[in-house]
């Protein structure tokens, strides 16, 4: 059995939660895709075409994002023998069953099976959360995903158990729109850590920064489980290409919310997720991102050149930006996100860290900084360490 993800934390959960449910000794690859842009979608057709090369004989199953949108393109191809939905993948019996297409319409109930580790893995992810109710413009997610809903407290706490019992140290909740969980993302997060107080890391998805507010601020202040690293959907800042996105925010929106976490966890680091060349982008509005990016000081950054999407109301909108002029413009986003992350390593010399060993050679910190070790360590530990150095891999301790 194999199973080869693409995409967000949702589909790593999702097959994990498929790799518990079928014997290690089944002959059969399953390809889970991802639909967030083109681009990802073509990888996943890629790997369907070499599990097929290097599995001959097995049953290939294609499902995740993109074969919930186009479920006949994916029977349509000869190297695949099933496909299955993204609700239809996690129920045993059609994993486990023989019919060639199972793909219904997401439903609004969201129950998820306990699932107990993930194979080589140090952090756990725990889905809290699917769907989207928002409609930007450029996103084709929520058709995949279906509408918000959210996993039960109890279910959460539950899971959250497990992991801990099951040595996991760290833990990252995971959802298409985490901050939009029926029942009050600060209201889970807080009775999540108030009842299973083993947690020793808790970390955030990606994080909507729309609806955080005080609240929000506040736990980070009373929980220090809560890892010092936001990553946040904002996507542009410019205030004007993200009203033609369908954004709920506003760029100074975002620097008011790194300032308070700032406040009560000055180590905080913090990430984004940017789209360039978005259209009507002009080089004033890039210009903008740059330096929301440059005042808010935000390292680690996940960047991608538009991509346009069929059933998307971004498709329609004018003028349209060349692919030249998104990657370049992706390219100095990446290039500024190396320069701050460089910086980030020059501030932590001679620091004492804790950092969770990913590898014998490597681990991460509370503030999501990569550290290579010049030690062998245990995978899941969590060890003190002082920064001696930093290269381009990451920080030497």
């Amino acid at each position: 059995m194999k199973i080869i993800t693409f995409g967000c934390r949702m589909n790593t959960f999702e097959s994990a939660v498929m790799a518990e449910k079928l014997p290690e000794s089944a002959d059969v690859v399953i390809v889970n895709t991802c639909a967030v842009t083109a681009e990802a979608e073509r990888q996943g057709r890629q790997a369907i075409r070499r599990a097929r090369r290097e599995y001959p004989n097995a049953v290939l199953i294609a499902t995740g994002c993109a074969v919930q949108l186009n479920p006949k393109s994916y029977q349509d191809m000869p190297e695949v023998d099933r496909v299955l939905g993204n609700r239809e993948k996690l129920q045993e019996a059609l994993l486990k069953g023989d019919i060639a297409l199972a793909v219904d319409d997401i439903k609004d109930d969201l129950t998820l099976p306990i699932i107990s580790h993930f194979e080589g893995r140090t952090r756990a992810f725990l889905q809290i959360q699917q769907g989207c109710d928002h409609h930007c413009t450029f996103c084709i997610v929520r058709f995949a995903r279906g509408k918000n809903r959210g996993l039960s407290i109890s279910q959460i706490i539950e899971q959250a158990r497990t992991f801990t019992q099951n040595g996991f140290n760290e833990i990252v909740l995971t959802g298409a729109d985490i901050v939009s969980h029926p029942d009050g993302f600060c209201r889970v997060v807080r009775l999540l850590l108030e009842q299973v107080p083993e947690i020793k890391r808790l970390r955030f998805g990606s994080l909507d920064p729309a609806p955080l507010k005080d609240d929000f601020v506040d736990l980070v202040h009373d929980f220090p489980q809560i890892m010092p690293y936001f990553h946040f959907s904002i996507q542009s800042g410019d205030d004007t290409v993200l009203k033609r996105m369908g954004r709920r925010h506003k760029r100074q929106d975002v620097l008011d919310l790194i300032k308070s976490l700032k406040k009560v966890r000055p180590n905080a680091t913090f990430g984004a997720d940017l789209i360039t060349g978005f259209p009507g982008e002009t080089d004033e509005q890039f210009k903008n991102t740059l330096d929301l990016v440059k005042k808010g000081n935000i390292s680690h950054l996940h960047v991608f050149p538009y991509s346009e999407r069929p059933g998307t109301p971004a498709i329609k909108l004018k003028p349209v930006i060349s692919v030249a002029t998104r990657k370049r413009r992706a390219k100095i986003l990446r290039d500024l996100g190396q320069e701050l992350t460089q910086k980030l390593y020059q501030k932590m010399q001679a620091q004492k860290v804790a950092v969770l060993v990913e590898s014998d050679k490597k681990g991460w910190t509370e503030n999501y900084l990569p550290v290579i070790l010049d030690k062998k360590a245990k995978q899941g530990e969590i060890i003190k360490l002082t920064i001696k150095g930093y290269n381009e891999n990451g920080l030497v301790g």
